[in-house]
């Protein structure tokens, strides 16, 4: 039978919490009393997950893939989004800290009429100075420019409609921002707070780098999301900006030099109003050859970030 839901890990190195994330999600899913599968995704492991994976599967309701090498969280989503057959999207870490138990009471959010539930670690269990702190603030500037306002975009645990999920484009490292991405494109959006749970075993894949990564990956959200259709927007709208000053600073040259009989090449505001009209007029010349790049981008055909080297499962239904 077709899945309800279909729950998408993405694993680096875990080997030592995948038995036990198993046994657990696999409780939760079945008391939620509708057709189920699981999906993990090895990004890369350089210890035995797979091994493990393999072992997992022998459950008809499991699929494992292998990456050839590491490509990142982001890809590892993706290829699990792609080869998810329900109607509902869960996703989690497999480290976990992320409770299954949590995932029935997104569900029930999720399916009173929202498009993404997305989960909150009110009370996160993780250094405060080298995790919670820069997350906090990186989620205080998400929020600020994308206008989607959540206390945690970094939480995987989040449910997804399906069908609104697989028509967003995943790579980079864009996947804590999925929900800012899915808002762009209408999603009714939803947060609850989750348990976290300390790790067990292994070690953190995640440091303080993350914040700086967070605010230029933000830069590239900020743009798709509202200047993707038209990038001449943006551009021509800052060379316009910078042709009005330049105009303006044009004018006070020539004040003074009618009114105060002040020489042009004694006012230095002259070479910035050249300095500027030229920025402007590349911008605007920048936004046209956009448009036609963002045209391109449409119509071309777009391959996965990733390229998978291995995949095992059970006897999952056609």
């Amino acid at each position: 039978m077709t899945p309800h839901i279909s729950a998408v890990i993405p694993v680096f190195n875990e080997e030592g919490n995948l038995r036990a994330l198993e046994q657990e999600l696999s409780a939760a899913l079945a008391g939620m009393k509708v057709e189920y599968e699981i999906i993990w995704v090895d990004d890369g492991s350089s210890d035995g997950s797979f091994a493990e994976l393999k072992k997992i599967c022998a459950d008809t309701r499991q699929l494992a893939l292998r990456f050839s090498k590491n490509y990142g969280q982001t890809a590892a989503l993706a290829a699990g989004i792609a080869e998810a057959r329900g109607e509902w999207i869960v996703t989690l870490d497999a480290d976990g800290q992320n409770d299954p138990e949590d995932i029935p009471r997104l569900f029930a959010a999720a399916a009173s009429g929202f498009d993404v539930v997305s989960g909150w670690r009110s009370a996160r269990q993780d250094p405060f100075f080298s995790r919670q702190l820069p997350s906090r603030a990186a989620n205080f500037i998400i929020s600020s420019v994308t206008g989607v306002r959540l206390h945690d975009f970094g939480c995987t645990l989040k449910v997804y409609r399906a069908a609104l999920l697989k028509s967003a484009d995943l790579y980079g490292e864009m996947h804590r921002f999925l929900p800012a991405i899915l808002g762009y494109a209408g999603a009714s959006i939803m947060e609850l707070p989750v348990n976290h749970r300390p790790r067990v075993s292994g070690k953190s894949k995640y440091g303080i780098l993350r914040t700086f990564k967070v605010v230029l990956d933000l830069l590239t959200v900020k743009f798709m999301g509202d200047f993707i259709t038209k990038p001449l927007y943006l551009f021509g709208g800052l060379g316009l900006g910078l042709g009005a000053a330049s105009l303006f600073m044009a004018s006070v040259t020539l004040y003074n030099k009618l009114c105060n009989g002040i020489f042009v090449k004694d006012q230095p505001l002259f070479l910035v109003a050249i300095f500027f009209a030229l920025a402007g007029m590349q911008f605007a010349f920048m936004g046209l050859m956009a448009e036609v790049m963002i045209r391109t981008y449409h119509s071309a055909n777009r391959k996965p970030p990733y390229s998978i080297a291995e995949k095992t499962a059970g006897r999952r239904a056609i």
